[in-house]
């Protein structure tokens, strides 16, 4: 199997791999298309946790990167838009800066909120 993040893998085909399988495949894309990256396992990583959750599927990822592509996004650069919430969200919780109950309720209400037009802003 091949990994191509504009393409969304057979979620079978996908969910059938072991972890690292997955993580190798996401790291051998990045380095085939030379992408500089400060971290390239933690880039793939990200990845390889949004497609599990579009695998999966859990409808608040699944319908933020329908949105994201609406709006104008390629599907690689939307991957993009949800791991910067989802590291965003990580790190809040290795810091304990989390709150709620279920730690998955602030990363999927902000990725309700999530637009192409806010993530660009970001980037800037």
């Amino acid at each position: 199997m091949k990994y191509d993040p504009e393409k969304a893998p057979d979620p079978n085909d996908w969910l059938s791999l072991d972890e690292d399988e997955r993580i190798s495949l996401a790291i051998q894309y990045h380095r085939q298309h030379r992408e500089k990256l400060p971290n390239v396992r933690l880039h793939a990583v990200l990845h390889v946790i949004i497609e599990n959750q579009l695998a999966e599927p859990i409808p608040v990822v699944k319908e933020a990167l329908a949105r994201l592509m609406a709006e104008g996004l390629d599907r690689h650069e939307a991957l993009h838009a949800i791991g910067s919430v989802l590291a965003t969200h990580l790190f809040q919780q290795m810091k304990g800066q989390s709150n709620s109950i279920d730690p998955n309720d602030p990363y999927l209400k902000d990725l309700r909120s999530l637009t192409a037009s806010s993530w660009r802003e970001q980037t800037r």
